[in-house]
């Protein structure tokens, strides 16, 4: 089997995943956004993917939601139990096969999540367990995103593989159709964003995206030792983020 063809290990990199991917301003920008669009407030909303819990820790501890997240890692669980209030609910599970009963939630947020699960069985289920006008919201990244990432002039594989496993909105507008939610609406969001010479090569060495378990070991050396040699100070990119919500 390829390794393109397997799903990246989040096991692996639950312990750092939060300081190399960190709540920031660009960060609380789409928070508020979807918070907005979905319209969570006062809501039951569920984290599919949830990760160590930054959505449903930064939702709980505002006050603004009744939140639950699932998520396939024991270890993102693990580190999710650490940090979010008691009143999050977590469990153990695929997005594919939620453990929950039929229209139980007002809504779904799935943040960085749809390029690793199976869309199709996924949106069904959520389709199952949204109650009647329940909301989703979905947090990608537009194909655009990909052909100007900055670690693209060091990984060149990072962006066919994930041009290849993010879904364009067309993909977005169908399978959410197909599985019996409305025609989503989608809205794009451009951040312009700046690390220092020293996150930029922390972020590389933690292999902070899991992108970096799809590529060839030699690739993930040779663009290491050229990041060494050739970041600048400062590195400048843009977020070109695409967030769709849909209704049941």
């Amino acid at each position: 089997m390829s390794r393109r063809s397997l799903r990246p290990d989040f096991s692996s990199r639950a312990a750092d995943y939060e300081r190399l991917r960190p709540v920031d301003e660009n960060w609380l920008e789409v928070f508020e956004v979807v918070v907005q669009e979905a319209e969570l407030r006062g809501a039951r909303v569920l984290d599919v993917g949830c990760g160590t819990g930054k959505f449903a820790r930064v939702l709980a501890e505002r006050g603004l939601a009744r939140v639950w997240g699932i998520d396939p890692s024991p270890e993102m669980l693990a580190e999710a139990r650490r940090r979010v209030p008691s009143s999050v609910g977590l469990k153990l599970g695929q997005a594919e096969q939620l453990p929950f009963k039929s229209g139980y939630f007002d809504a779904a947020v799935l943040w960085t999540v749809v390029h690793l699960i199976e869309r199709p069985l996924a949106f069904a289920e959520l389709h199952r367990v949204l109650a009647s006008a329940g909301r989703v919201a979905i947090v990608t990244f537009a194909p655009e995103h990909f052909r100007s990432y900055w670690q693209n002039e060091f990984f060149p594989s990072i962006a066919e593989i994930d041009l290849g496993r993010h879904p364009s909105p067309e993909q977005l507008t169908e399978e959410l159709q197909a599985a019996g939610f409305e025609a989503p609406r989608v809205v794009r969001l451009l951040q312009a964003s700046e690390l220092s010479r020293e996150v930029a090569l922390e972020r590389i060495r933690g292999r902070s995206i899991s992108t970096f378990d799809l590529l060839d070991e030699d690739e993930i050396r040779a663009g290491t030792e050229k990041a060494e040699r050739e970041l600048p100070e400062r590195v400048a990119y843009e977020m070109q983020y695409l967030l769709a919500f849909a209704r049941r």
